[in-house]
């Protein structure tokens, strides 16, 4: 019993860390199109980020936060100087998100060395809640709070808020969107600074969780597209469920079937590509 319920327990907490990761991949992909191979990178680079800022004794939440605006700073001078001349160009993307990513990778091990960085626990979220004799991890339960009060904070801005509102306009229909006043190419660069920065708050979040190494970035990367492909790209909601959909498909394969666990997080995948291409919560695109 207490195996399962541990497995549970990582499962969630890998959902919400999941979540913070590939919100902002699906917002970029969703609202403006661009398939953001280097999104992993922003993750792994806030880490990194953040286990310099807590290594000199700074807050691990302001620690996150800044790693978060360093992140939105470096993805939106990405965005406007250089995926902005490639709008509508998809291979061109791919392959600059791509270069990026190695060289960020390469900076990374040059700045870092090979050597994993796991910051320790806040002295503050340390130790574990009992609830009916069990033990539930403080820590990991606040991960799944963060991401909780994110997704609200993120749903709220994109259907409830004036701003929302301009970027889904600037989405559905970019010329009309220009000539009633709207600057497209600015919320653009929001938008896309903003998908930065949650990775790079989910890098700082996560490094007590998974700690930061090389390649940390490529192995987070197929598990955002996996869960923006799953849940739909653009959809929150889709993000949400399939964060925690392949946190207990990559937490219970490997637990109980460690030959199959490739198998066991890639099939969902394939099966919706085949039945659903448009994902769990996306609309069909013309």
């Amino acid at each position: 019993m207490n195996l399962w319920l541990t497995l549970a327990v990582n499962s969630i907490a890998l959902g919400g860390l999941l979540f913070l990761l590939s919100a902002g991949f699906s917002l970029i992909f969703g609202l403006m199109r661009i398939p953001n191979l280097m999104h992993g990178s922003f993750f792994m680079l806030g880490a990194y980020f953040g286990v310099t800022f807590l290594s000199r004794g700074m807050n691990f939440w302001l620690a996150a936060l800044l790693s978060g605006a360093a992140m939105a700073v470096i993805g939106g001078v990405i965005e406007r100087f250089l995926l902005r001349r490639l709008e509508g160009q998809v291979l061109p993307q791919v392959l600059l998100t791509l270069g990026f990513a190695f060289i960020i990778g390469d900076i990374s091990l040059m700045v870092w060395t090979g050597d994993p960085w796991q910051p320790a626990t806040p002295a503050h979220l340390q130790g574990a809640l009992q609830v009916a004799g069990l033990f539930f991890p403080i820590f990991r339960l606040v991960m799944v709070g963060v991401a909780v009060v994110i997704a609200i904070a993120l749903w709220l801005m994109v259907d409830w808020t004036r701003l929302g509102a301009m970027i889904r306009a600037g989405v559905d229909d970019a010329p009309i969107a220009r000539v009633v006043g709207i600057k497209v190419s600015q919320l653009f660069t929001l938008v896309f600074a903003l998908g930065a920065a949650l990775a790079a708050f989910a890098g700082v979040i996560g490094a007590p969780y998974l700690s930061v190494y090389p390649g940390l970035d490529f192995e987070m990367l197929p598990l955002a597209l996996i869960v923006v492909i799953l849940g739909g790209s653009g959809s929150l909601l889709g993000a949400l469920v399939g964060s925690f959909l392949i946190g207990f498909l990559y937490n219970f394969g490997q637990a109980m079937f460690p030959d199959l666990a490739y198998v066991i997080l890639f099939l969902p995948m394939l099966l919706v590509l085949v039945l659903r291409p448009q994902g769990l919560f996306g609309r069909v695109v013309s």
